[in-house]
């Protein structure tokens, strides 16, 4: 195991796991984003009026990306599980 490919794993490790965050991240960074020019315009100042629509965009964010996130789990496991032949032979 050279330190190349431990760096190799450990980078494609952490972009997969921003691609599998960012969904959710993203919806409600924009959520609150809309909430908070809303209440900048109204003047209104609830903690409740951002966190709920927050959590519920996120949930259904979840439900949306959960095949393609599944999906990516499924091919970082699988290159994973291929190197390991390379890795006892080298």
């Amino acid at each position: 195991m050279t330190a190349e490919f431990v760096t190799g794993v450990f980078l494609h490790a952490i972009k997969t796991a921003v691609l599998l965050a960012a969904p959710m991240l993203l919806s409600g960074l924009a959520v609150g984003i809309l909430i908070s020019l809303f209440q900048a315009a109204t003047q209104i100042n609830e903690m409740t009026m951002t966190f709920i629509p927050k959590m519920l965009v996120v949930a259904l964010a979840l439900l949306l990306f959960f095949p393609w996130m599944i999906q990516t789990m499924i091919d970082f496991m699988t290159m994973l599980y291929s190197s390991i032949p390379a890795l006892v032979r080298g």
